[in-house]
């Protein structure tokens, strides 16, 4: 049972790793990855010697990490919320609503968003029009366009981190809550001490998994909502990858940039292993 797991695995992420060596080549197709001549560090230096290359990181590091903020504590906050209600029909209704988003693609949720930010037929800007309020260029404006793309990815994603945190509370005993309630506990100090400390291994894992991602915002969300006024803040490592790898046929330089992204995910991966293993939390 395990043969078909481990195939795809073996085919599908570690037997690629090998084409990582084409960021030290000068990769063409006609001599392929293994003929073609070896440059070393030479894309590195380029890469890193190049104003554009620091302002594309900082801009993946910064969207990803206000997303993490952001994105991260909501989907707690949520089933914290839900695992209170008493009425079974209403949490179940709860639950389809915010799980829903995340089976709609990015090109179906940036619909949305365009249908409701744009300027000159957006929702918002026709009740602001009612108001003799002038059209607001939400996506056009660097502060705007980087609220609307951490609004849009939480409200997309935080249904099934809910599902997950909502699965690990069934797990804490209900005697736990029995005893702090007879000890006087309120409701809140019985989330505080009681249903908070009994998902901490979930929230944990689930945060180490995300550290891996810090580095790594989603191509599909960047590209639907990116537009040339916003590049300055918009302009990711996936897009540029894009952009520049298949765009241009600078495979090499893209290979070299995807490199560095994947090594510093793992370090942060590591690094946030190694801190909850000095909370017994660790996930490795």
């Amino acid at each position: 049972m395990l043969i078909p797991v481990i195939a795809y695995y073996v085919l599908f992420k570690y037997w690629p790793m090998g084409g990582l060596v084409i960021a030290f080549k000068d990769y063409n197709f006609a001599d392929g990855i293994l003929q073609s001549p070896w440059v070393g560090l030479k894309y590195f230096k380029l890469l890193f010697s190049s104003s554009n290359t620091l302002e594309i990181i900082w801009n993946t590091f910064w969207l990803s990490f206000l997303t993490l903020v952001f994105g991260f504590p909501i989907p707690i906050f949520l089933a914290v919320l839900l695992n209170e209600v008493r009425k079974s029909w209403f949490k179940k209704w709860v639950q389809t609503i915010i799980y829903l988003p995340h089976f709609f693609s990015w090109v179906i949720v940036s619909g949305i968003v365009l249908s409701l930010f744009a300027t000159d037929y957006g929702s918002i800007n026709k009740v602001l029009k009612l108001f003799n309020i002038e059209p607001i260029t939400f996506l056009y404006e660097s502060k705007s366009w980087i609220s609307i793309f951490i609004g849009s990815g939480v409200w997309k994603e935080m249904g099934f981190s809910t599902i997950i945190y909502l699965a690990a509370l069934t797990t804490i005993d209900p005697s736990l809550y029995e005893s702090a309630c007879m000890d006087g506990a309120t409701k809140w100090r019985q989330m505080w001490h009681v249903t908070l400390p009994g998902i901490r291994h979930t929230i944990i894992l689930l945060l180490i998994l995300a550290m891996g991602k810090v580095m790594e915002v989603g191509f599909d969300q960047v590209y639907n909502l990116q537009n040339a006024a916003v590049a300055d803040v918009s302009e990711v490592i996936s897009t540029y990858i894009y952009k520049i790898g298949l765009g241009s046929s600078q495979f090499s330089l893209t290979t070299a940039m995807g490199l560095f992204e994947s090594i510093i995910s793992c370090s942060l991966v590591l690094i946030a292993n190694r801190i909850a293993k000095k909370f017994d939390q660790a996930l490795f």
